[in-house]
Order: C-alpha cells, then sequence, then structure tokens
C-alpha cells in the first residue's frame, strides 16, 4: 500500500469506527444536547479510549488467545453501559442545566469506551488487521477521522438541541435508553 492510499483507507477505517449508532455515539449525543463542550471532551475520552484499545490489542495480540476475552469483554460493558444508561435516564437535563465537569465527561467516555463490547471486538479484528497492512500512516488517518467526528457530530447534536429545545430532552432519554439496550444485549452475550 502506498502512502497516499494507507492515509485514505485509514480515513475511512477511522468512519467506520466512529459514525455507526452504538453505545459511545449515544453517549456522546446525550452529552452533546447539554453542551456542545460536554459532547465534543466525552469524543475525545473516546479517541482516548481507542488509543488505549490500540495499544493493548497491539501488545496482547501476539501472547494471549484473544478470543478468551470475548465473553468477560461483554460482561464488563453491559455492566458499565447499564450504570452509564440508568445515570442518564434517572436525571435528563433541566433547561437550564449545563454539565461543567469535563474531567467527568471525558473519563466517563474512556471508560465506556474501553469496556464497549463492539468498540473492542472492531480493535481486535478490523483495526488489528488492518493497522498492520497500513502500518503508522493508516492509524494516523485513522485517528485524524476520528478527531474530525468527535468535533462535528456533538456540534451538529448541541446546533440540532438548540434550535429545537423539546428535542434536548428527547436526545437525552433516547441515549440514556440506547445505553441499557445495549448493557442488556451485551448481558446476554455474555451469559
Amino acid at each position: 500500500m502506498d502512502l497516499l492510499e494507507s492515509l485514505g483507507f485509514g480515513v475511512a477505517l477511522g468512519f467506520s469506527l466512529t459514525v455507526p449508532p452504538g453505545p459511545m455515539n449515544a453517549l456522546i449525543a446525550g452529552l452533546s444536547a447539554r453542551s456542545r463542550r460536554a459532547g465534543t471532551i466525552t469524543g475525545f475520552g473516546a479517541m482516548t479510549s481507542d488509543g488505549i484499545l490500540a495499544a493493548v490489542v497491539f501488545a496482547l495480540s501476539t501472547a494471549v488467545d484473544l478470543r478468551s476475552l470475548v465473553r468477560p469483554i461483554d460482561a464488563i460493558g453491559a455492566v458499565a453501559l447499564a450504570y452509564f444508561g440508568l445515570r442518564t435516564l434517572r436525571r435528563p437535563p433541566t433547561d437550564d442545566e449545563v454539565p461543567r465537569d469535563d474531567v467527568r465527561s471525558f473519563s466517563r467516555a474512556v471508560v465506556v469506551g474501553i469496556t464497549n463490547p463492539f468498540q473492542v471486538a472492531w480493535w481486535f479484528t478490523a483495526g488489528l488487521a488492518f493497522a498492520r497492512l497500513g502500518g503508522a500512516v493508516l492509524l494516523a488517518g485513522l485517528f485524524g477521522a476520528v478527531a474530525i467526528w468527535v468535533v462535528v457530530f456533538p456540534a451538529a447534536v448541541f446546533a440540532g438541541a438548540r434550535r429545537y429545545p423539546a428535542a434536548r430532552r428527547a436526545i437525552v432519554l433516547l441515549s440514556g435508553a440506547i445505553l441499557l439496550a445495549f448493557a442488556v444485549y451485551f448481558a446476554v452475550l455474555a451469559a
């Protein structure tokens, strides 16, 4: 693969990881409906978890049978997603509430990211295979695409929530429900 091809492939892979609906985008959307800043910081927490997962996958790929980790990862992910889903639903936003705790938004996303079985599975399969194929240039393109998504997606959700204030509460409630649905799904897989 030449340099430009690796970079382009990395960008495509980055969007394949970040764009599909899932637990992380639900978390980002729920916080973005309240605050663009909180959504963006959450997105960068998700990006950090991708970096952690990439490093772990590359380190473990030669030493451990990764298939043996699937059920424990599903179980841990179910617990983390249930916790954050219930927390989101327990306290939907009021009209004047704006989250101010950047560390909490960031760390919540890191925890959800490293315990999200979809994200973990992506890194243990496609991420590992393609990074070996395209190397550092591919990974640069991938993380470039992730960075674009974690800035653009929260801004779009926040703009929509500001334009349609009634949608704000619905986005947060739907985000919590999606997190709980994924928690149930992963609990079933782990059982």
